[in-house]
């Protein structure tokens, strides 16, 4: 990199960049994308962060790589700073702060101060972009939107309006900028323009992912970054933000491989998947649930209709037409409680005898298993609200932790099933009131529970399969399997979107985030029967051909006959 100062700004032109660093106000003009705000802000649960001087940049480190620091003054903190990192071929924002205190949340690239020229408020980067890159699955469906629309990525959501952005819990935690406008044209809600584009992704590891969410917001042409801490995070002396690392990228594709390898370089992720996989996991998956929702009805709902006796004569029709899969998902709710290991008896009578049944006929059994639920579990192993009211399961409870590993080994060698499919991940206990029994919170506390599972799962059988909707690269040594999760329907207009689109879309984010992990194609729901055929033609080019449907599509009733199953055995090769 060569580094040239002025009267007024510090120069850096590195390999695929070049930057301006103003002395005078804290900014830097990154060439051909925008003006990026040094301002950055630690808001307490008790004061809010508001930076009232801003001195200099100071340039602390040369060579090829230039370090500055912007030191802030601000009332909440004993001191903080701003700390710009050039490379050759990225850059890097973060903020430390010290002192001691509850973070509520983190701004960067932008956040409130009372400027050395005297004006004042929320202060925002400048990005010149038409539009943004989200690589969560959303309803409605906008894979490039605007930008000026905001983005979050977390691990908190369900399908309420404004909440379903979790589909990926958590995703990926990189945006593309774009230079081309998003479009709004009939079938292309999942259609990525060319470039160039700039990458943004949050440089943490799991110890450093203990905020809820990463959101992108904008307004009026700025737009900051925000992580949501909740409260939870506690800084004793010195304390330092994930850092915000800015790339350019050929496409979002390559922004996103480039977040993989930025966190494999520092060591915040591994660099694949930590067990060998076996055979078996690449079997076609059947899962009930879609069939128990085709059958629901009539006041009856599906979790009723996890029953031993439907899932054998599912799976006989299956065999009928040529398709015997090598896994069996039984799905949502096996359980007498969620919480617990404890088949209901009433629905599955015997599942130890019905699992060793099928291992006779050659197929593996995952049991579903929705994560943070909190029933069946005593109060004290739980998250609670400030009424003492279990909210979510706790992990940072060794009692919990000692709990689920002994659950997880219950249902692997108890009841004999081969692995676990992991949903729900998107029910974090969010609030600043909960109550936890340890300080862990947020992705970080998700990471903690799936890794008490999973190395639960690989001690009572070593070749156990964990299936989880996580495609981020902190979470390979947690999952064997990647599931591409629930379909969604519809784009801004209220149009339609093709399921096989968003089945690409999504393969394309987890196989560039956990490229040596296999994926879990889903297959649930589907708008009409065309959408559920043209999907399933589409699965095997996509990974591991999962089966929902045996005898009607849910949403239309439409009938599955027997050579529309002949049609899918053909397609997968059965």
């Amino acid at each position: 990199m060569h580094i040239t100062t002025s009267g007024d700004a510090f120069g850096v032109r590195a390999d695929t960049y070049t930057l301006t660093v103003s002395r005078t106000a804290p900014r830097a003009e990154l060439d051909g994308w925008g003006t990026l705000s040094l301002i950055a802000a630690v808001n307490t649960t008790g004061r809010r962060d508001e930076t009232y001087e801003t001195l200099p940049p100071v340039l602390v480190e040369r060579g090829e790589r230039a370090v500055f620091e912007i030191p802030q003054r601000t009332a909440v903190w004993d001191a903080k700073t701003v700390r710009l990192v050039c490379e050759p071929d990225r850059v890097a924002v973060e903020v430390s702060v010290e002192g001691e205190a509850a973070v509520a949340d983190v701004t960067l690239l932008g956040g409130r101060a009372v400027l050395n020229t005297g004006p004042a408020g929320t202060f925002r980067s400048h990005i010149r972009a038409r539009s943004v890159f989200n690589p969560t699955p959303t309803q409605p469906v906008q894979v490039v939107r605007p930008a000026g629309e905001p983005v979050t990525l977390g691990v908190i959501g369900d399908a309420d309006p404004g909440r379903l952005h979790a589909v990926f819990s958590p995703p990926p935690l990189v945006l593309a900028f774009g230079k081309e406008p998003a479009s709004t044209r009939p079938g292309r809600a999942t259609r990525v323009p060319g470039g160039p584009w700039l990458g943004l992704s949050l440089r943490a590891g799991v110890a450093g992912l203990t905020f809820t969410q990463f959101g992108y917001e904008p307004l009026d042409g700025g737009a900051l970054l925000r992580l949501d801490y909740e409260g939870h995070t506690l800084t004793h002396g010195a304390w330092t933000s994930p850092a915000v690392v800015i790339r350019p990228a050929a496409s979002p594709w390559e922004a996103i491989a480039h977040h993989r390898a930025d966190l494999v370089e520092h060591g915040l992720a591994p660099e694949g998947p930590v067990r060998p996989a076996h055979d078996w996991w690449r079997r076609v998956i059947f899962c009930g649930w879609g069939a128990q929702c085709a059958r629901a009805g009539g006041g009856v709902t599906p979790m009723q209709l996890s029953r031993q006796d439907l899932y054998d004569e599912w799976l006989d029709r299956l065999e009928l037409h040529g398709i015997v899969p090598g896994t069996i998902v039984v799905d949502d709710r096996w359980q007498a409680h969620y919480g617990r290991p404890e088949p209901d008896p009433e629905r599955w009578p015997d599942m130890r005898a019905w699992i060793a049944a099928r291992h006779e006929r050659g197929q593996r059994v995952l049991l579903w298993w929705r994560a943070w639920a909190p029933h069946g579990l005593p109060a004290e192993e739980c998250v609670t609200d400030p009424a003492g009211r279990p909210v979510a399961a706790d992990p940072t409870n060794p009692a919990y932790r000692r709990r689920l590993a002994g659950t997880v080994a219950e249902m692997l060698t108890g009841l004999g099933a081969d692995g676990l499919k992991i949903d729900f991940t998107q029910w974090f206990p969010s609030g600043s009131h909960l109550r936890a029994y340890g300080t862990n919170w947020g992705i970080s506390l998700l990471h903690e529970m799936l890794a008490t599972m999973y190395d639960a799962a690989k001690r009572a059988k070593p070749d156990a399969l964990m299936v989880t909707h996580t495609p981020h690269p902190a979470f390979a040594d947690v999952t064997d399997m990647i599931r591409l999760n629930d379909v969604l329907e519809t784009d801004p207009r209220g149009r339609p979107v093709a399921a096989v689109d968003q089945l690409r879309f999504r393969h394309a984010v987890a196989a560039h985030a956990l490229p040596g992990h296999l994926v879990d194609t889903d297959q649930w729901p589907m708008r009409t029967k065309a959408d559920w055929l043209a999907y399933a033609q589409a699965q095997p080019e996509h990974g591991v051909p999962a089966l929902y449907y045996v005898e009607a599509i849910d949403g239309t009733g439409e009938e599955i006959t027997g050579e529309d199953l002949r049609l899918v055995a053909k397609w997968w090769g059965l």
